[in-house]
């Protein structure tokens, strides 16, 4: 099946993608970082509150099981920092491990230190913050993906501080954390992470950090947007420690790997393209290089679409996939992040998304597309 769209630059004939299939004989551990659903129809204060589709945003994260995926929950694509608060986040994981436990799904939750303020921030406080938030985490079931503190780029002095945190936070620990690094371009307030604003010199305050700490730390995933730097680092990693990619530029390559190592992945770009990545990470496993690129390969200009500067408004994009695939009846995101993304931008987004392949049902993402774009003055 096919569709015309009008869009602004120029109207494109929505074709129908492959539907996306469940996958198994994985080689590499792949979590789809997943978003969460907002109540439209809720009382509430749209900027202030975060009202939650609880049966939508739980049936997301049955459709990323259902295809192979591990989830990653309450991370930065689920609006944490942007919009989901402390207590929100903690009812999500609690929710999700319920049902990953259900199912015997994979599944790793985001503890950090958003429940107290940057400002005024300790270094004992911001142990304190991370503890809370573990044990909350670790009471559920859940592995711990151990997120960027905000806190802790306040009130750290230099990397000396950096390793005081993560030690102790780690030795508390049940289970082996995923560290989480999260670049500035990701989020401003994180710029100069690890006591260097030189990516490199942070880097080895961070490698010194998980080899005093080996046992504790499953892998740690990067968001620096740099191929060149994240194979540096996994090249350099204690034996047994695991790179996750977190960049949504160059992924295809980290986790084909080369003849020194490959990258698992930790990825919100999965959200959107999870028939895709399954298709690739199935190839993958079968040896099929081809089939991995013809799967890959168009998806990766879409990404660089929705991951691009600002970056961190990139959840606009992954929310308005959903909507136009059906995962969702509408397009309202938590504190209205829907308005971060221009007309224009969205109207690539759908250009990009089709010539990957990644409509399904072409006529139902024409669709939901055209009240979106009429609303936004387009002539539809």
């Amino acid at each position: 099946m096919s569709t015309t769209l009008n869009l602004p630059g120029g109207a494109v004939t929505l074709k129908d993608g492959p539907a996306p299939v469940a996958s198994d004989g994985w080689t590499r551990t792949a979590f789809a970082a997943a978003h969460v659903v907002a109540d439209p129809l809720a009382e509430a204060d749209p900027w202030l509150d975060c009202p939650i589709d609880w049966d939508r945003t739980l049936a997301f994260r049955e459709h990323l099981w259902s295809l192979g995926f591990g989830v990653a929950e309450a991370m930065d694509t689920a609006q944490r920092g942007m919009g989901l608060d402390w207590p929100t986040s903690l009812e999500l994981i609690q929710r999700s491990v319920a049902l990953a436990k259900s199912g015997g799904h994979l599944i790793a939750s985001g503890a950090g230190t958003d429940h107290i303020s940057p400002e005024g921030a300790t270094i004992d406080s911001v142990i304190a913050a991370y503890e809370e938030q573990c044990e909350a985490v670790e009471a559920t079931g859940s592995q711990v993906i151990l997120m960027a503190s905000r806190a802790l780029v306040k009130a750290a002095k230099g990397p000396e501080d950096y390793a005081k945190v993560y030690d102790r936070v780690l030795s508390g620990l049940q289970k082996p954390a995923i560290l989480h690094w999260l670049g500035e371009m990701f989020d401003p307030a994180l710029e100069g992470y690890w006591g260097s604003g030189d990516h490199m010199a942070a880097m080895d305050t961070c490698l010194e950090i998980i080899k005093a700490n080996a046992s504790k730390v499953d892998g740690i995933k990067i968001s620096l947007l740099s191929a060149e730097k994240e194979i540096d680092m996994r090249r350099r990693l204690p034996e047994g420690v695991r790179m996750y990619t977190g960049d949504d530029f160059n992924y295809p390559d980290l986790i084909a790997g080369d003849d020194q190592g490959y990258s698992h992945a930790l990825l919100g770009i999965f959200d959107p393209i999870a028939g895709a990545a399954a298709r690739a990470l199935t190839a993958l496993g079968q040896g099929d290089m081809n089939q991995y690129g013809d799967a890959f390969g168009p998806t990766v200009p879409l990404s660089r679409h929705i991951f691009k500067a600002p970056t961190r408004f990139y959840k606009t994009g992954v929310v308005f996939m959903a909507y136009l695939n059906g995962h969702q009846d509408h397009f309202t995101m938590i504190g209205g992040q829907e308005s971060t993304r221009s007309t224009r931008h969205l109207a690539e987004l759908v250009r990009l998304a089709n010539d990957a392949g990644l409509f399904p049902d072409a006529d139902l993402a024409a669709a939901r597309a055209r009240p979106v774009f009429a609303a936004r003055g387009v002539e539809v």
